[in-house]
């Protein structure tokens, strides 16, 4: 057994239940794919009622840039998660251009990023305080990372797009003397996504999936969404499943450009349904076409 080396691996990236509301978070060549500023923040309390359990918050913001000829999309995103233990921090920006292709659009993006890593050794409560494969104290690391991307997106109607994140496949290395490290392995996802919409144009059914894989794991991710378009508001309610992970509710609506979500995940492995994830997701939307003109122009009430 003393000859025996036993390696254990785990997720990186935390799963957010409505993945199809952070498109440019998961492929930055979506970022600046709409004529709008999109931002939008998203909280997971996941395993409810386990000490430890993990809590991930994002904030990510994309934004066009209108020149000459094709169009160009900028954005930026923060991470902060905490399971257990440890803390990740991830600090990005990203690029992407857009070119017209057979009706749609074919987006190319790259996405630089600065990994920190921490863990909190001072929370532990060891029985053997001096076992040199834990820290006692607080040590973190940090390292550079890379996420290309690509997609193509038809009109309003569906869209399918990879990417590859960690690329460099980056080791952090924690503390002054070095003797704790994590290396991240590389992980492609492939996404997809269609809108149909009924006879009744006020009503649609927007459909995405996503499949992750490091290569030894995957993970997949459903989920359908009927959307009613009111002239003041927006709704939504659907269902998510996870193929032997979870399944999940999403609810939420839109007003004026701002969207509230909330939906709550149950895992179908045995742990209890009251353990669930419960999600808060927030956006804001905002048109930006400098291309229309007299869009602010006023008139004084004597010329009415």
């Amino acid at each position: 057994m003393l000859l025996v080396t036993l390696t254990t691996r785990a997720q990186f990236d935390a799963a957010f239940t409505n993945t199809w509301a952070l498109q440019s978070y998961y492929n930055p060549a979506a970022a600046g794919l709409d004529s709008k500023l999109n931002v939008q923040g998203a909280y997971s309390l996941q395993m409810v009622g386990f000490d430890g359990a993990p809590k991930t918050m994002v904030i990510n913001a994309d934004m066009p840039l209108f020149f000459i000829g094709p169009k160009h999309g900028v954005g930026a995103a923060f991470l902060n998660d905490a399971i257990g233990a440890f803390t990740n921090k991830k600090i990005q920006l990203q690029y992407a251009f857009h070119q017209k292709l057979f009706g749609g659009r074919v987006s190319a993006g790259i996405r630089p990023a600065l990994l920190m890593v921490g863990f909190n050794g001072s929370d532990l409560d060891l029985n053997d305080s001096g076992d040199p494969a834990f820290a006692q104290n607080d040590i973190k690391g940090n390292a550079f990372d890379l996420d290309i991307g690509l997609r193509y997106t038809y009109k309003k109607l569906w869209y399918v797009g990879v990417s590859a994140t960690h690329l460099l496949g980056p080791t952090v290395t924690l503390g002054d003397e070095k003797t704790h490290e994590v290396t991240i392995d590389p992980t492609i996802m492939v996404q997809g996504g269609y809108t149909y919409t009924f006879r009744q144009p006020r009503y649609k059914l927007a459909t995405d999936a996503m499949v992750r894989s490091d290569l030894t794991n995957w993970r997949g991710d459903i989920n359908a969404r009927l959307m009613y378009d009111g002239n003041k508001h927006k709704l939504y309610g659907g269902l998510m499943y996870s193929p032997t992970i979870s399944v999940g509710l999403l609810l939420g609506f839109d007003f004026h450009g701002i969207n509230i979500g909330y939906s709550y995940e149950v895992y179908t492995g045995g742990i209890g349904a009251l353990n669930g994830t419960h999600e808060i997701l927030i956006g804001y939307q905002h048109d930006i076409d400098i291309t229309k003109k007299g869009k602010n122009l006023h008139k004084t009430v004597r010329l009415l």
